[in-house]
């Protein structure tokens, strides 16, 4: 066994609910919240559909239900199923800077916590788990920067969570790391030019592959024993690198550390749209006549510098697109995510605005990331007049945390589109309650959309 797989390995093994401070543990529960808010709001979107019409082939009593319905099925289907409505509306946490997002990982451990019959404190362990793997991975090595999909942590801290939750010795925990790691290197193209359906899938194909390899490997089956650092494995193909170290119990864990979003966009959109706001309701958009972003690298390159990002055809591209998004929100003075709409798409008030947009890398602001995600938005008018706004940390960032109030109101308006009053107060109550939870039998019911749809 390799060093970098037997550090990820002791680690998730070893880790315990008892091992975790009860900060870390509330914010495990205001992440799940989110995701599963995020989840319910892309019920219909087309992906989801899809998803779980293939899930529903499968009927298994006893199985891992399949989010916003009654239908239990394979737990890498509900995995997948689940994890393509938390991922679709792009509206789930994220770490900047090419990490992608720790909490894709959560539909895998909550398939397989139900499957294995654990209870909440379980759960929570194993999400912690899934976090300080992926985290530790994106700190050891940058993939975008290689030409690689971020995807990748998410197959292994997958593993790492499901084989925690499903109570994998040391011995199958490297297992279940090293088949997670050997077939599921992926390609950055998923995130380059006009996007298409798979962005909002990728990670949850990862999740569902990470969760299959802690099952294999819970029935015995081998991995290669080097695949970080032996012969042709993924040092050899990316490049020398270390695994960090990982937390003692009840050190400071890397899931705190994750942003969360307060607008269902890309995470660097998400100062711009906040400065945007603010200029809004100063400035008549039919009075602009130029509008210039300033911005870091990492920003300029993921969602301000392609041209397909001026002017999108189809929502994966337009909510990776600042000229879009910013110019929506000039004209409408708020942000909605109803701006991916197909009428809004081709709304030509926001395409001769954001034809007036520049997006432009100020070096001083790139210097300045990832510890701050900051940018000035400048804009002119027909008149003459000049207005800026500045942010740092948009609210949500680790420097600028929502509340537990906003999480709420967050999961209310996002999972309010498909449960009524009732069952949204009943499903907080759940999960804020999650430590003390026997079984997550009783959350799925909560959950299940008005329409009590199976596929």
């Amino acid at each position: 066994m390799d060093p970098s797989i037997a550090r990820l390995a002791d680690f998730a093994s070893a880790l315990r609910f008892e091992d975790i401070d009860a900060g870390t543990v509330h914010d495990c529960k205001r992440r799940v919240i989110d995701a599963l808010g995020c989840g319910l709001a892309a019920f219909d979107a087309p992906p989801a559909r899809i998803a779980r019409k293939l899930a529903g082939r499968v009927e298994v009593p006893g199985g891992a239900c399949v989010l916003g319905t009654a239908h239990r099925t394979l737990p890498e289907l509900a995995a997948f199923a689940n994890g393509v409505m938390v991922r679709y509306l792009d509206g789930n946490d994220t770490l900047p800077g090419g990490g992608g997002h720790p909490s894709d990982t959560i539909a895998a451990v909550f398939a397989a916590a139900q499957c294995a019959g654990a209870g909440g404190r379980q759960a929570i362990a194993a999400i912690v788990a899934a976090y300080e793997v992926y985290a530790a991975l994106f700190q050891a090595v940058n993939l975008r920067e290689r030409g690689l999909d971020h995807v990748f942590y998410t197959a292994v801290g997958s593993a790492a969570g499901t084989g925690c939750v499903l109570g994998l010795d040391r011995a199958a925990m490297a297992n279940a790391i090293a088949l997670a790691v050997t077939p599921n290197i992926a390609l950055e193209a998923t995130r380059r030019g006009a996007l298409s359906e798979w962005k909002g899938c990728a990670a949850a194909n990862a999740a569902r592959n990470g969760l299959f390899a802690a099952l294999l490997a819970r029935e015995g089956l081998t991995g290669p024993a080097r695949a970080v650092e032996g012969a042709h494995g993924l040092r050899e193909l990316v490049g020398d690198f270390e695994i960090p170290p990982l937390p003692a119990p009840g050190a400071g864990f890397r899931i705190t550390r994750a942003h969360f979003k307060r607008f269902l966009a890309e995470f660097h959109a998400q100062s711009p749209i906040t400065a945007a706001l603010e200029l809004a309701a100063a400035v008549d958009a039919r009075e602009i006549e130029r509008i210039t972003l300033h911005t870091y690298h990492f920003a300029w390159s993921e969602v301000g510098s392609e041209p397909e990002k001026w002017r999108p055809t189809s929502r994966e591209t337009a909510d990776h697109s600042l000229p879009y998004m910013l110019a929506a929100t000039l004209i409408d003075g708020r942000f909605s995510d109803e701006i991916f709409e197909p009428r809004r798409l081709a709304d030509e008030r926001i395409h001769a605005l954001s034809a007036r947009l520049s997006v432009v890398e100020d070096p001083e602001l790139s210097a300045r990331f990832p510890a701050f995600v900051p940018c000035r938005l400048e804009i002119e008018t027909r008149a003459g007049e000049r207005r800026t706004a500045t942010v740092d940390y948009p609210r949500g960032h680790a420097g600028n945390p929502m509340t537990d109030d906003e999480i709420e109101d967050k999961f209310r308006g996002l999972a309010g589109r498909r449960l009524d009053g009732d069952r949204l107060a009943q499903a907080l109550r759940f999960l804020w309650r999650l430590d003390e939870q026997a079984s997550l039998d009783g959350l799925w019911p909560l959950l299940t959309t008005q329409k009590e749809e199976t596929t």
